[in-house]
């Protein structure tokens, strides 16, 4: 690990997959921060050469070798390897800052959103920060703006989750499943249809639990307790552990829906004191990363108009005459930007500055 005397250098984990080729987008952003930026991938990929920021980078192997020299590492790997090489990491006394599920809930390590709790990435004691999960992402800056005004007691929430929340593979399902489809205009005239065709153009094996073209699913995730998935799950601990409440009610649904990137969500949102609409909004406003598209008529925010975004989009803003406590909006986001690879950038930037870094 470097000193505060000399520039720090950045090591991207998993630089090839889909959140990793968002770190790579987003970089330039942030590339003046760091002396050297370094990638790894898997295997069958290292020697090729990635553009990062301008600049030719050859993926290394992932050893503990790669980990030499670097301050801190932003993770993308499968579940299944990514303890192993975080713990290695942390060794040779790299702060990790990663993305999968291994440790969100876990005590000691952070769940960091850039705008809504930026301090606890000082409470590191493993080492560790955990990036939220994207649906939570997507609602948490709104969330926490109105939290801030109006104390948040309950929540209740479908989510509309883009086929990119399983990464390149399901991208590439969804591709196969709507080109399985097209020009197939009498299909889903009987009970079946569809997945007949599917299965029989594009293979039984899926990394989703039913046909996603032409189709919702309201299953994400695994099998959890009490009937939740633990998609659902994962929404409602993220949600109060960002928030630091951790008796919050919240009710979660969690559908996928036939969309390549961009996450939505439908809220209603109970607080501890009254509110108005307009104050509400004069509220969301003044948010860093929130942008309102709100028109009672014909403004409101949709997965195709926000990907490649960086701001969570605000609209169907609205209050029941019998919910004076209670405020309802919808919210689109990218899932793969500020949903997992910008925030990762933003939180490596403000670890720096915990290092005494000039950042």
């Amino acid at each position: 690990m470097g000193s505060p005397s000399s520039r720090p250098v950045l090591g991207v984990v998993g630089a090839t997959g889909a959140v990793g080729r968002v770190i790579r987008s987003c970089l330039p952003m942030f590339r003046h921060h760091w002396a050297e930026v370094r990638v790894s991938a898997e295997d069958a990929e290292v020697g090729t050469t990635l553009t990062v920021a301008g600049e030719e980078l050859v993926v290394q192997r992932l050893d503990e070798d790669f980990f030499d020299g670097v301050d801190v590492a932003l993770f993308d790997l499968p579940p299944a390897v990514t303890e192993q090489w975080v713990e290695c990491a942390v060794a040779r006394g790299v702060v990790v800052i990663d993305n999968s599920t291994i440790y969100r809930g876990r005590e000691g390590v952070p769940l960091v959103v850039a705008e809504v709790n930026p301090d606890e990435v000082a409470n590191r004691p493993h080492g560790i920060i955990a990036n939220p999960g994207a649906t939570v992402m997507t609602v948490i800056d709104a969330l926490g703006v109105l939290h801030r005004g109006w104390g948040l007691v309950a929540l209740v929430v479908t989510t509309f989750q883009a086929a990119s929340g399983l990464g390149r593979q399901g991208i590439v399902r969804l591709y196969d499943e709507v080109e399985a489809v097209a020009g197939h205009r009498d299909l889903a005239q009987r009970p079946g249809d569809i997945r007949r065709l599917i299965e029989d153009e594009v293979g039984e094996e899926s990394c989703f639990p039913a046909p996603l073209a032409l189709n919702v699913i309201p299953f994400v995730g695994g099998p959890g307790e009490d009937g939740w998935t633990t998609e659902e799950a994962k929404l409602r601990d993220e949600t109060r552990k960002i928030l630091g409440l951790p008796d919050l009610k919240v009710m979660a649904t969690c559908v996928r829906v036939p969309v390549i990137s961009a996450h939505s969500v439908s809220v209603h949102a109970t607080f501890s004191r009254p509110l108005d609409v307009e104050r509400a909004r004069r509220a969301l406003v003044e948010a860093p990363m929130v942008v309102l598209m709100d028109h009672p008529d014909l403004e409101f925010p949709t997965p195709v108009d926000v990907v490649g975004a960086d701001p969570r989009f605000i609209g169907r803003l609205r209050q029941s005459p019998d919910f004076p406590r209670s405020l309802d909006f919808f919210v689109s986001g990218d899932n793969l930007r500020k949903g997992a690879g910008l925030n990762m950038l933003q939180t490596a930037e403000l670890v720096l500055r915990d290092l005494g870094y000039q950042a």
